[in-house]
């Protein structure tokens, strides 16, 4: 038995001549071998600096680039990149129209078709303006019925024809 040393970690061990002449590197462990296979890079975490691999998979389809050790680094890192204004879903700070609505205690039902499933009805601006949120400027309607009032000329006018027979 000879002794070597491990080619990833540096470690003495001993191993028989014929495993020596047999292999070009020589590992001390399963752990140490596993490790000098990847094909990954060692990258810092963008949080904490710890070092962390990532395959060559995850580096390349990356979007922002940045590496975390952890979902903790992950959510303080990105919850101040992607806070209030800087996130995609920010809609300027206003209350859900559905909310609103619900906390008024007007009747659910379509305005132009009178169905009342809740999971299907939106709230629709009159106006098409949706910065103003008077209560007399929203108004219940289906999903289907509000496409119809924003894509067709005559379904928003058969609605300005509902809304005068409410009012």
């Amino acid at each position: 038995m000879e002794e070597v040393s491990c080619d990833l970690c540096k470690n003495k061990f001993k191993r028989k001549l014929s495993q020596i002449s047999y292999s070009e590197n020589h590992y001390c462990s399963s752990t140490c071998y596993n490790k000098a296979k990847r094909l990954g890079v060692y990258t810092k975490c963008a949080n904490c600096h710890e070092p962390i691999y990532k395959t060559l998979k995850a580096v390349k389809i990356s979007k922002n680039k940045k590496f975390f050790c952890s979902r903790q680094c992950n959510n303080i890192v990105l919850g101040q990149i992607y806070s209030r204004h800087n996130h995609p879903n920010w809609k300027g700070g206003e209350y859900s129209y559905k909310e609103y609505m619900n906390k008024q205690k007007v009747k659910k039902d379509c305005a132009m078709c009178n169905i009342s499933i809740k999971s299907v009805l939106v709230v629709h601006h009159i106006d098409k303006n949706r910065k103003n949120n008077n209560l007399g400027n929203l108004i219940w309607l289906c999903r289907n019925c509000h496409f119809l009032v924003h894509h067709y000329q005559e379904e928003s006018n058969k609605l300005k024809i509902c809304l005068e027979q409410i009012a």
